[in-house]
């Protein structure tokens, strides 16, 4: 038994009339849109095997080059639980290093296609834009970012980047944050390691010298020492280079850092400058630039990128040689020849580890002044006290230290006794926070005009006052009732309504 569809019946029954005599090779030709070749070919297999001719000699077979079943469900297990946030080509590599398993492309793809398990693509802006050619030589223009992002672990961290445009080789590292002590961290460390370039490209953030802190950036500051010219791009595709960079890294450093149980930022860091960027950045991404020659500079010998690559601030010196920083103040203590009063001294600040203060490049010896502080009152009743008990045991007669101190002789035993079981600090006034004042009024009478004010929400505090003379018999006046509302939190009108709405719900 033979099954035919439609295409394969009209095939058949063309080839049989031609095989009769009724129709000539051309004509079929055209009705079956084949080769006249085809045709005889066609008509020589009808007249040998009659009509299994159109039936071909694999149908019904399986590919020799098939995957076996097996090989697939490990795949698709292993996508599922181990491989679930990788694209289809980094998966396909991780599968061939970690798993020794080599998977046609496409055949991966019908894979995790047949499980709904594909990464998809990161949708594009539809807004056409110009093609900007790469710098020709490296060190001519560098592009610096930074990228926050959950990287490892639970918590956001930020990996900020530095790359060469015309080369694409890249220097990256993560911080808790994109800091300014980040950023310069970064490029001191691209600048010791290449040497100087030109231009750096960066984003219109106030760490880079924006419009917010134009006149104090930190990193505009530092290549304006070393002699670096800053653009700032108008949009995040003007530095296209290191955006697509961070897209790169999100797509496959972050599942390898999670395969590799990677969750501090020191591992990570570890990780990206010793494992990824070598085997994977420098051998995928990275290109020969269009011209050969260099165009980093040396670092000058009298250049110290450690006083450069650092956070500094200024502060005026006063006439007695003491400055303030950090809402602290210091003296200057180093030997001076001629005094520096009214001149400006040099801050210098890294890694948030204390300062050192410069002036004329000479490092200053300071120490803190620490100002004398203003006793507490609780401090003077804790030293009176102190004084009365140490004049009852000088004359020995706690009668005779009563009537010059003017205190009592109970209190005074109660006072050494306290002095005696708890220290200096039992003596200092405990004050409760439901300490209740000698001139409040009597709780019965607070409560029955909270209820009162509840009830009659609209009434001023001087109709209180007089309701509550009128109904009640209650004398109070009308700042008295000010001030029960105050402690209640009722003292307007909108409040007392929303107490006294919650009040009916609750009830």
């Amino acid at each position: 038994m033979i099954k035919m569809d439609s295409k394969a019946q009209l095939t058949v029954d063309i080839i049989t009339k031609v095989a009769e005599g009724k129709i000539d090779c051309v004509n079929a030709a055209k009705l079956l849109n084949k080769s006249r070749r085809t045709i005889e070919r066609y008509l020589k297999k009808y007249r040998k095997v009659g009509i299994q001719f159109v039936v071909r000699q694999n149908s019904g077979k399986s590919p020799s080059n098939k995957s076996c079943d097996e090989v697939k469900r490990t795949v698709q297990r292993l996508i599922k639980e181990k491989y679930f946030d990788v694209n289809l080509t980094h998966l396909r590599e991780l599968l061939a290093d970690n798993e020794q398993l080599l998977v046609k492309r496409e055949t991966l793809r019908s894979w995790a296609h047949e499980i709904h398990h594909v990464k998809r693509a990161k949708r594009r802006r539809s807004q056409v834009r110009k093609r900007r050619k790469r710098m020709e030589s490296p060190g001519l223009l560098l592009q610096m970012d930074g990228s926050p992002h959950r990287w490892f672990g639970d918590k956001k961290s930020c990996l900020i980047a530095i790359i060469d445009d015309a080369t694409s080789k890249i220097h990256a590292e993560f911080f808790g944050s994109e800091t300014t002590l980040g950023c310069l961290k970064v490029l001191r460390d691209t600048i010791a390691k290449k040497g100087l370039f030109k231009v750096l490209y960066v984003d219109k953030a106030g760490i880079f010298g924006g419009p917010k802190r134009c006149n104090f950036s930190q990193v505009q500051r530092a290549c304006s020492e070393l002699s670096i010219e800053i653009i700032f791009a108008n949009s995040p595709q003007g530095k296209g280079r290191v955006e697509r960079a961070f897209d790169t890294f999100q797509d496959r450093l972050i599942p390898e850092l999670r395969l590799n149980r990677i969750d501090q930022m020191d591992s990570a860091n570890q990780y990206l400058q010793k494992t990824f960027i070598p085997q994977y950045w420098q051998k995928q991404v990275q290109v020969n630039s269009r011209n050969a020659s260099s165009e980093f500079a040396a670092l000058p010998e009298h250049i110290n990128l450690d006083d450069v690559c650092l956070m500094k601030d200024y502060r005026k010196i006063r006439n007695d040689h003491t400055f303030s920083y950090g809402n602290k103040f210091y003296l200057i203590e180093s030997p001076l020849k001629r005094s520096i009063a009214k001149q400006r001294i040099e801050i210098r600040t890294r890694d948030n580890d204390g300062f050192s203060a410069y002036f004329a490049g000479r490092l200053l010896k300071v120490s803190e002044v620490i100002e004398p502080t203003k006793p507490s009152l609780f401090d003077l009743d804790v030293q009176k006290k102190l004084d009365v008990l140490k004049l009852a045991d000088e004359l020995s007669n706690v009668s005779e230290a009563a009537k010059i101190s003017g205190v009592s002789r109970d209190t005074i035993y109660r006072h050494r006794h306290i002095l005696k079981t708890q220290g200096p600090e039992g003596l200092k006034r405990q004050v409760s926070k439901n300490h209740y004042h000698k001139n409040r009024a009597d709780r019965t009478l607070e409560k029955t005009v909270i209820e009162f004010s509840l009830d009659n929400p609209h009434l001023g505090q001087s109709q209180v006052a007089r309701q509550m003379k009128k109904l009640f018999k209650i004398d109070i006046s009308a700042s008295g009732v000010r001030s029960i509302w105050l402690r209640a939190q009722m003292q307007t009108t909108a409040l007392r309504l929303h107490k006294s709405t919650d009040m009916a719900t609750v009830s």
